[in-house]
């Protein structure tokens, strides 16, 4: 049902943090929840935090973002009360080699969240990207500090549009939110319950081989960029060419007119020269 142009925005109710704080008392982020209305970046609070010995488990939240950022130094416009706006610190036990792994597992983990929260099926763009339909929701941004090859810690920060109905008509992919996908409000407490819970799961799935495996297939699964697309890889990586799967450590495969390129960094679009109307990017 379309939302007419003079709607007004969608109610977004506060957190509760005694009520947050009960239904997380048997995990890993029990005790650990961080608060605040403004800050500059839930990704920066967390990395600060990181290097001052703050534990695993510990989640940096806000209500707005006045320096909100995505992979590749690109803004994340972060009105206050619209989005969710959220940082993990992970001290993972799992070696550096499998870190590639974790952007496509937070990723996962935020698709489950969205469809659990409000109904919403995302398709994810490699390696970061939260879609519906050609329009996006959210991204991720996965930082980390490692010793060789072991990880002191990781910081998986995820910014979600929850209410906004407006965006920067110079966004190089349209912007939607789940409240103007489903036609409601939609409880960031609710999505940020689902999101902290299955990443959990995903995380500990790393410290299995055999689970760990899995994740680039169920990224492929959940993606319909992976297989079959014709892309323009943007980054240090540039091509254009089909995509052909994920490889076990979860980098892109892009069969171009030269050959098979694994992008291990970068992003994606859909390739100016695919007339698709699904691909507006």
């Amino acid at each position: 049902m379309p939302i007419e142009n003079d709607r007004p925005g969608f109610a977004a109710p506060a957190y509760d943090l005694p009520a947050f704080e009960q239904m997380v008392t048997d995990t890993i982020y029990a005790g650990k929840l961080h608060y605040t209305p403004i800050t500059d970046s839930t990704n920066t609070d967390a990395l600060n935090a990181g290097r001052t010995d703050a534990p695993d488990g510990s989640v940096y939240f806000a209500d707005e973002q006045l320096l909100g950022r995505g992979r590749g130094n690109h803004g994340w416009h972060s009105p206050a009360g619209e989005g969710l706006y959220v940082s993990v610190l992970l001290r993972p036990q799992w070696a550096a080699r499998r870190m590639p792994l974790l952007p496509l597992a937070a990723g996962l983990a935020a698709a489950a969240a969205v469809n659990a929260a409000a109904g919403l099926a995302i398709d994810l763009r490699w390696p970061n990207d939260l879609l519906i339909g050609p329009r996006k929701v959210g991204g991720i941004l996965v930082e980390a500090k490692t010793e060789g090859d072991s990880i002191s810690f990781a910081v998986v920060g995820v910014g979600i549009n929850v209410h906004q109905t407006e965006f920067d008509s110079g966004l190089s992919t349209a912007g939607t939110s789940l409240a103007l996908e489903t036609n409601r409000p939609v409880s960031r407490q609710a999505l940020l319950i689902e999101f902290l819970l299955r990443l959990a799961e995903e995380a500990q799935a790393l410290l299995d081989p055999t689970a760990a495996s899995k994740i680039p297939a169920k990224l492929e699964a959940a993606s319909t960029w992976v297989h079959g697309r014709r892309v323009e890889v943007h980054g240090p990586q540039a091509c254009t060419g089909v995509t052909e799967g994920l490889d076990a450590h979860g980098f892109l495969q892009v069969r171009t007119a030269g050959g098979l390129v694994t992008v291990q960094t970068g992003g994606i679009r859909a390739a100016a020269d695919q007339n698709e109307a699904a691909d507006i990017s």
